[in-house]
């Protein structure tokens, strides 16, 4: 056993294997997941078991690159959709906990390089124990991370649980709210039928009347002499025709004053026409512009919403095209073969995981953390391994494809290599943690346990009063939030139920990248005290 034991891969695969299973364990709804691998790490650890230190660097390698490829088109767009008042409340969450650990650290006489485990176990984040180790340069802060981190997950599902009765806050008219501001944040795009009745458009082409521009809609078919057509730029309106647009109820309001009046009467597809849902998986296509496509003109096809992330958008001639996106296309079928040609609709390469780009990624994120980066007085900052991935994988997803490389993973090779990377860098962190175990234990007792609860419980009742008092976030909205301050997905999934709306995760999905960011800046300062 003892020869096992110090056989690196043997001890690898089975700590992961015994630790997935035990995460599978649930109790009254609850379990450590993919967390169970550490604590059976460290159980291995304590008596003898080691794992090579290159498998934790690839480990984290991968798994920082993964997490940041996937979260920077979401940390770029909180900047914009959701404003400073929500990244607000989300630095301020992470920043009063990395106060509060340094605060109880220094009152109770805790090793910084556990307290650093404290912190970002009991803010449930992996990525923030690897920036913690890493400018710790100890695997101490492993087993803070393993004493915080059951409360971390348990205290967060109870909070936001609780929260609302406490407060005595009505959920569904908490969802009535929501309702009312998703409908001003992503307006409903709809199509309506028009008859023209406007002598002052009589006998003009669409193009002369700017129809998109003037009233934010898309007119996608025309029926003249009960013939129905694709328009173009040169297709005239005559009075007595019907015309279909697509757009918001607003919009589509400016085209009923620009026309005239709305009809039930339907407009027929002509024959050899089509609309069909077209995904974009060409390359050659991505981050260019519907203006720069020039369907219209090239195929005489009309693009009338763009559906990206289970939102539909309105398309404009600026609006940009992205891998995965799904366009609504009405065209004649033979055209229609050459718009999918060159759109690609080929859903296999969604599944498709190209190595190049992470191998190329990686590799400039080593470099941006070996960057020596002057602050003040004198003082620089070097982002690190940690640091340094992270930002090159923000960057390089949000510019989404340089020449023939696209800057992304599709999600079953992202969850694949984020899995992987993650149980690596777990077994072997924990294997070398696992060697002080004891002694650390017998030197903190349960004083460990309760300043990990309090790192836990006192950002989230302060962020909460932020929230819902100064900022006056919807509860849903600031439930969301807390959970993606917190990097918690347990907690998400304890708010998810008790609402029909999406408004907790909206809110955890524009928040979770900012705090992940912060978290782990936090962890290196921390981890450098």
């Amino acid at each position: 056993m003892s020869s096992l034991l110090t056989s690196g891969y043997w001890s690898l695969f089975l700590i992961i294997a015994i630790g997935l299973a035990l995460g599978r364990v649930t109790i009254k709804g609850m379990s450590l997941d993919v967390s169970a691998v550490l604590f059976v790490a460290l159980l291995f650890g304590h008596y003898g078991a080691s794992i090579p230190d290159e498998l934790q660097k690839i480990g984290l390698l991968l798994f920082i690159f993964t997490i940041g490829i996937q979260a920077g088109p979401g940390f770029f767009a909180a900047f914009r959709k959701r404003g400073i008042q929500l990244i607000g409340l989300v630095c301020f969450l992470v920043i009063v906990g990395a106060t509060t650990t340094a605060l109880l650290s220094w009152m109770f006489d805790i090793d910084m390089k556990i307290a650093v485990g404290l912190f970002a176990g009991a803010l449930t984040s992996t990525p923030g124990l690897a920036a913690a180790i890493e400018s710790a340069q100890s695997p101490m802060a492993s087993i803070g991370y393993g004493i915080a981190y059951p409360f971390g997950v348990i205290g967060v599902i109870l909070f936001v649980r609780l929260l609302p009765r406490l407060l005595k806050r009505n959920i569904q008219e908490l969802e009535r709210q929501v309702e009312e501001e998703s409908r001003q944040d992503y307006p409903e795009v709809i199509n309506r039928n028009f008859i023209v009745e406007n002598q002052n458009v009589d006998g003009k082409p669409l193009g002369s009347l700017n129809i998109r521009s003037m009233t934010g809609a898309t007119i996608s078919r025309v029926m003249h002499d009960d013939l129905a057509i694709t328009p173009t730029a040169d297709t005239p309106l005559h009075l007595g025709d019907l015309v279909k647009a697509v757009g918001t109820p607003e919009a589509l309001e400016c085209v009923q004053v620009l026309i005239g009046s709305e009809t039930k009467r339907e407009i027929p597809l002509a024959k050899g026409y089509e609309v069909q849902w077209v995904l974009v998986t060409n390359k050659e296509v991505v981050n260019k512009s519907l203006a720069q496509l020039n369907l219209l003109g090239n195929y005489n096809a009309n693009v009338t919403r763009i559906a990206r992330s289970g939102i539909h958008i309105s398309p404009s001639p600026a609006s940009q095209i992205r891998f995965g996106d799904k366009l609504m296309i009405a065209c004649d079928k033979e055209n229609m073969k050459q718009v999918v040609r060159l759109l690609g609709n080929d859903d296999r390469r969604l599944s498709e995981t190209d190595f190049l780009p992470i191998a190329a990624g990686v590799a400039m994120g080593i470099f941006v953390g070996m960057l020596e980066i002057p602050l003040f007085a004198g003082i620089t900052f070097k982002p690190g391994l940690t640091g340094g991935v992270l930002a090159a994988a923000l960057v390089l997803s949000r510019i989404g494809k340089t020449g023939p490389i696209l800057w992304t993973l599709s999600w079953p090779g992202n969850q694949l290599l984020r899995q992987m990377g993650l149980l690596f860098f777990l077994s072997a962190v924990g294997t070398k943690a696992g060697a002080h175990l004891v002694e650390t234990i017998s030197t903190y007792g349960l004083q460990l346990f309760v300043v990990g609860a309090a790192i836990t419980v006192i950002p989230m009742v302060l962020a909460a009063i932020l929230g819902l008092w100064l900022f006056r976030f919807n509860m849903l909205t600031l439930l969301g939030a807390l959970t993606g301050g917190m990097t918690s997905t347990p907690g998400l999934a304890a708010v998810t139920p008790m609402t029909d709306t999406d408004a907790p995760s909206v809110a955890y999905a524009a928040v979770y990248p900012v705090a992940l960011v912060v978290l782990i800046i936090c962890a290196q300062i921390l981890g450098r005290l």
